[in-house]
């Protein structure tokens, strides 16, 4: 009788991990680090608001997670080196923090131009190479994710600055995946449609705008930030040992056709 040997699913847990969010305080940042510390990982919250993250690593904790905060301004390049130093290394990397001012680029102005390209762009990059560097030195074979948009892939309305901030995204991922490759370090980014978020919920006031973006989701509803926590889990663990480089877009199929 032959005699099968079946593969074994790789783990979807992160025991032992540390994983660093950015803008955890809330919507997106905020699902992902529940995620990461309900799939066993230790999540240290980041961003400028202390009493939002102070009260997220409390939520985690009571819910049977591991959690500390950090106040954290991504955009002071010295101050995030030295925070990032003295509280890494990290396995996982949710590069999350940004911005969106959208209006028609006719009314773009320089501030508009800074503010949303030097958060999306600019502290993502600076961000993701102090926790690599990090990974290096120690020799940790990790995983980098960054919060794209399915604006990196296709254009929108009032939004020349956050397309063009999360094309680049697109496109720096994917040299850091060359980069880091030798070093088993792996990058990659979420794409998601529009999400119900604080951020987003202004926008979705105006039931004109709410119904042209619902009659481009193919599945015929906003996302919600539960939507994503299976992606951010799914790029952090060892399930995903292969894929570097690329995106996951999870837009109800927003850019299928």
């Amino acid at each position: 009788m032959t005699v099968v040997h079946l593969p074994t699913t790789p783990s979807f847990r992160l025991a032992k991990k540390r994983a660093l969010v950015t803008g955890a305080g809330r919507g997106l940042g905020l699902a992902a680090a529940a995620a990461l510390a309900e799939a066993g990982a230790h999540v240290v919250l980041a961003a400028r608001s202390g009493s939002e993250i102070e009260a997220a690593c409390e939520a985690i904790r009571a819910a049977g997670g591991s959690a500390e905060a950090l106040i954290l301004d991504v955009t002071d390049r010295i101050g995030l080196e030295d925070s990032l130093a003295a509280h890494g290394p990290f396995d996982i990397l949710f590069n999350n923090a940004g911005t969106n001012r959208p209006k028609p680029l006719w009314d773009v102005t320089e501030d508009d131009y800074d503010a949303v390209l030097d958060l999306n762009l600019k502290a993502a990059f600076f961000v993701a190479r102090a926790v690599a560097r990090s990974m290096i030195d120690h020799g940790i074979k990790g995983s980098l994710i960054h919060m794209g948009s399915q604006m990196g892939h296709v254009g929108g309305a009032n939004r020349s600055l956050y397309c063009a901030s999360k094309w680049g995204l697109e496109g720096m991922n994917k040299a850091f995946a060359v980069d880091l490759a030798p070093r088993g370090i792996r990058s990659n980014t979420i794409a998601p449609t529009f999400i119900e978020t604080p951020m987003t919920q202004p926008f979705f006031e105006n039931k004109t705008f709410l119904d042209s973006v619902l009659a481009r989701i193919k599945l015929g509803r906003l996302g919600r930030v539960e939507d994503i926590m299976g992606a951010v889990v799914f790029l952090a663990c060892d399930a995903s040992a292969l894929i570097t480089g690329t995106s996951i877009i999870v837009d109800g199929g927003w850019t299928a056709d």
